[in-house]
């Protein structure tokens, strides 16, 4: 077991693991740490507190010091010369004529660098504005280019639910997001309404995709033929939560062949229907996943390719 401290930042929702050194440390205590981008300030969102040492991903770096009267005075000045060290930027790449799109400007606590945040499309040769930027601020210029989820959890805003942004609230970490989850819980595919503020897909269709997955297991799609107590019948719509499938019977016009359906909509569980058999590549109880399995594909290759357009 190793002792440990959790640290929050500024800029992330995340919380990073610190070694104590022995010390003991208060929820919402300020301190000094040492991260990949310099010395930082923090602070503590878990006491110390004792872990399995393979719940550690890498080895711990020390917390340095609780935050003195001098290391918060030093980070306010920061902060107030951040508008100033953005408009120089901003100028700087106009006059170099870089595609390019700045997010944030953050000053190391410490002094020994400068760190800019930009998004841009494509790789961008910043030599000489880094070179520029050392002339003007005497510093150790860092550029950080960032995708666009970063950027939308860096400046924050408002979703289409009207809430802030997860990943600017609370989300820790970005996870893969796919059409098949929107599909799944038979959302609009108008890529303008499951697309999040940063233009990709809302992060927020992953929190519920285990429970789609469980809820539609057994379930029919909407237009297939089942076989209900009451005969062949068409699936109108499928209510998930509920358990219920909605259906129209169907009856063969002897002349035509052709399917009369009734104006009566009759609701089953999927213990009380089933589901017509098509022959697959696999045959037997194999075949019903095969089917859904290639629509799937074929669906998913479509919208796919109307995301990337979009």
């Amino acid at each position: 077991m190793v002792e440990i401290v959790g640290v929050g930042f500024m800029k992330s929702g995340k919380t990073y693991y610190f070694d104590p050194q022995g010390a003991s440390y208060e929820l919402g205590e300020l301190v000094i740490v040492e991260t990949a981008r310099g010395m930082e300030l923090g602070h503590i969102l878990i006491a110390n507190r004792m872990v399995d040492e393979d719940d550690l991903v890498a080895p711990l770096k020390p917390v340095e010091r609780k935050a003195t009267d001098e290391d918060l005075k030093k980070y306010h000045e920061n902060l107030s010369k951040r508008d100033g060290a953005m408009k120089v930027c901003a100028e700087k790449i106009a006059k170099h004529g870089l595609e390019m799109k700045l997010i944030d400007v953050e000053f190391m606590i410490d002094g020994s660098k400068i760190v800019f945040y930009f998004s841009a499309d494509g790789r961008v040769d910043f030599r000489e504005l880094a070179k520029d930027l050392a002339g003007h601020f005497h510093n150790r210029i860092e550029l950080r280019q960032i995708g666009v989820r970063d950027e939308a959890k860096m400046l924050g805003g408002i979703g289409i639910c009207g809430r802030p942004l997860c990943c600017s609230k609370w989300l820790h970490d970005f996870q893969p997001v796919s059409i098949k989850m929107a599909k799944q819980q038979n959302l609009s595919l108008n890529p303008t309404k499951i697309s999040g503020t940063c233009g990709r897909l809302m992060c927020c269709l992953n929190f519920e995709d285990k429970t789609y997955k469980e809820l539609r297991k057994g379930m029919p799609k909407d237009n297939e033929r089942v076989e209900t107590p009451e005969g062949l019948a068409k699936v109108v719509n499928v209510d998930y939560f509920n358990g219920k499938i909605n259906t129209r019977g169907i009856e063969i016009d002897p002349e035509t062949g052709e399917e009369i359906f009734a104006q009566e909509i009759k609701s089953y569980t999927k213990d009380e229907i089933k589901r017509r058999k098509h022959k697959g590549k696999k045959g037997g109880q194999n075949a019903l996943q095969d089917i859904d399995e290639l629509e799937d594909e074929a669906e998913l290759i479509e919208l796919e390719e109307i995301m990337r357009d979009f």
